[in-house]
């Protein structure tokens, strides 16, 4: 009798994880590396969010909290919404988890039975099908081209569904393609979703703040309203207020969901990190000078870098609206030979020997489900951007 269970495996390691776990023992044996592979902020947290961390602790905010969050940051969580997204949900339609993934996990447990099936278009975050796998459910992928900006069409979408379709994984600014729908190509989505009452959608918010120039954020039931009941809208404070080690992550929806995986959370981890929870109270209730002062260095970022890459022999860089990532593609380099001798066969490959050639790390396409593709993370300094966007420049053009 085998000691692991069996749906171990139907899932694989995180690679955007592992790959920035290999950039680190680089550095550690004294190698050169700039890690482009991680979706953290290099922002340190607010110091208004610290400070409000402080306090707790001072006042002895260190005690167990209810399951699914103190009443104080649910009822900031449901202000947020209505605030900033239009939706009406009352503190108790509302959930707090240890991160995002725990949201998406737990509503995936408390919905999925062997054989439903879940539409994800690709390219898409690394743990959605892992998660999904692991709950029973089919991953049913759905690719996008660079042609459309890694966007979904209404067309694939209606096309996808079947009688076991039981989610929509939705995306907007997509990890790892930072691609971000506009209000009438959402529109188009939720068209069709009106045409199948029995699929829910769960939406993934988390990088809504991370919108250049005159792009307007929108999420789906505030485009449908006729979707709020079968909607699960997930966000965080990890990505717009550079929070990601606090763990923190949020989602609102119908309430017998919320009642569901908060008795799923009882009896995995209860409640978030109480301290962390008045943290993120301070970060939804404070000033958001913050979110306006990242997003243009951000915004920044983004132009540099995909002005760079563009210039890169062989790599096609489009510009996404969100996020902070890019997905150029190299299939143009694909079956050419790098300098250690190694023929390119595919986009894993191309990192691996640019990781062992250049010292730059960043994370192969066809691990978020579609290459020959690449996922650049431009979360860094400019100065360190320049520095591993010309060492690509150069990777690129060494290849015969």
């Amino acid at each position: 009798m085998a000691f692991l269970a069996d749906a171990l495996s139907r899932i694989k390691p995180s690679a955007t994880i592992a790959v920035t776990q290999m950039a680190r023992e680089l550095k550690a044996q004294g190698k050169d590396v700039i890690s482009l592979s991680v979706g953290e902020p290099d922002f340190d947290t607010p110091q208004n969010i610290k400070d409000a961390a402080i306090a707790a602790i001072a006042r002895g905010e260190t005690k167990y909290t209810p399951v699914a969050g103190i009443p104080e940051l649910r009822k900031a969580i449901a202000d947020k919404f209505k605030r900033e997204n239009g939706l009406d949900y009352k503190p108790e339609q509302v959930i707090v988890g240890t991160g995002g993934k725990q949201i998406l996990f737990n509503a995936f447990m408390a919905t999925i039975n062997p054989g439903d099936e879940v539409v994800i278009p690709a390219p898409f975050w690394v743990s959605y099908p892992e998660m999904i796998a692991l709950c029973g459910g089919t991953p049913v992928y759905i690719e996008t081209t660079l042609e459309n900006n890694f966007k979904l069409t209404a067309e694939q979408l209606d096309k996808a569904i079947t009688p076991k379709t039981k989610w929509f994984m939705f995306n907007s600014p997509s990890n790892p393609s930072g691609a971000a729908y506009s209000k009438d190509e959402l529109k188009a989505l939720t068209d069709v979703l009106m045409k199948h009452p029995h699929v829910w959608v769960l939406t993934d918010d988390m990088y809504e703040h991370l919108v250049f120039g005159d792009f307007v954020y929108y999420t789906p039931a505030q485009v449908e309203p006729a979707l709020y009941d079968r909607t699960l809208t997930m966000n965080g404070v990890s990505k717009a207020y550079a929070m990601t080690g606090w763990r923190i992550g949020y989602a609102a929806g119908p309430l017998p969901l919320i009642k569901a995986m908060d008795m799923i959370q009882g009896q995995q981890t209860s409640g978030a990190c109480s301290v962390a929870q008045w943290a993120a109270v301070e970060a939804l209730n404070g000033p958001q000078d913050f979110i306006t002062e990242s997003k243009k260095a951000f915004e920044e970022r983004r132009d540099l870098v995909v002005s760079m890459l563009n210039q890169a022999s062989g790599i096609v860089c489009p510009k996404p609206e969100g996020a902070f990532y890019v997905y150029p593609s190299c299939a143009a380099l694909i079956g050419k030979t790098a300098p250690s001798g190694k023929v390119i066969a595919n986009d894993e490959d191309f990192v691996m020997e640019l990781l062992a050639t250049e010292g730059v790390a960043t994370v192969h396409g066809s691990s978020f489900g579609l290459g020959p593709n690449f996922r650049v993370s431009y979360a860094t300094s400019n100065d360190k951007l320049e520095e591993a966007c010309s060492r690509i420049q150069r990777f690129c053009a060494s290849l015969k």
